[in-house]
């Protein structure tokens, strides 16, 4: 009904992404079973002519001022953007915060099923089939695929794509209550920008992707069930005399 006191929110969503890597780190790795969902994964692509991980990796690994852009994009831009998103919904939609937040942490819940159930091997460690690890080819920082961090995550966690996921739910937050119209147009590029970064840097198969948006779409489906109102609906006019009400301390 009103805006979170921003210090309770900061703790909540620390104590929830705390949460989400203790749950995700601690999936059993299934290594083995991962690298043949993986092999079968790309072998399914190809019967359905859509396996184009290979050629789109060769070429940012060809063109390495590319290469080291989609590395720090992959890096970093995953939480700068979401972050900065989840700011603009507290500060400039208070009413709809709640709500649209609420549909971030169903999509991350369903993703921790999906990496349980389903450990999958990335592309880039697929090289006997070409794939080549843009992170550790031009040393960048930042990825799970490097040396220095590898060991802090769960390496086969890919399935599905969280990059993806969150990309498009600050593009559906941005495109339906940014006011100006290249700030949405921006918005509606970042998750094709994000696909082609994941897929170019061989940590996502494009059905990853795919899962990424399902798994946004039953974050939707989620917070709708448990409040009752889609994510997005206008606040009423009882919400707003009541989000005027002095806030109990």
């Amino acid at each position: 009904m009103r805006r979170p006191k921003w210090w309770q929110e900061i703790a909540f969503l620390a104590l929830c992404y705390w949460l989400y890597s203790l749950v995700r780190n601690a999936v059993p790795d299934h290594a083995v079973a991962a690298q043949h969902r993986a092999v079968d994964l790309l072998a399914f692509e190809h019967t359905l002519r859509i396996g184009f991980e290979k050629s789109l990796n060769i070429f940012v690994t060809q063109h390495h001022w590319l290469a080291y852009a989609c590395n720090y994009y992959y890096a970093t831009l995953h939480f700068v953007v979401t972050i900065g998103v989840l700011v603009w919904l507290y500060l400039r939609h208070p009413l709809r915060y709640r709500s649209i937040r609420s549909v971030l942490f169903a999509t991350n819940i369903v993703a921790m099923a999906g990496f349980w159930l389903y450990a999958l091997a990335p592309p880039r460690m697929l090289a006997q089939d070409g794939f080549v690890d843009t992170i550790v080819a031009f040393h960048t920082w930042g990825s799970w695929g490097s040396a220095d961090v590898a060991k802090a995550s769960n390496q086969f966690a890919a399935m599905p794509s969280l990059h993806v996921g969150w990309s498009l739910w600050c593009a559906v937050a941005i495109v339906a209550l940014a006011e100006r119209r290249w700030v949405r147009v921006l918005g509606a590029l970042y998750p094709c920008a994000t696909l082609f970064v994941i897929v170019g840097t061989a940590n996502h198969f494009l059905l990853d992707a795919v899962g990424g948006a399902l798994a946004l779409a039953a974050g939707f489906a989620v917070q709708r069930v448990l409040s009752g109102r889609p994510a997005f609906a206008s606040p009423t006019v009882a919400t707003l005399h009541h989000s005027e009400l002095p806030v109990a301390a």
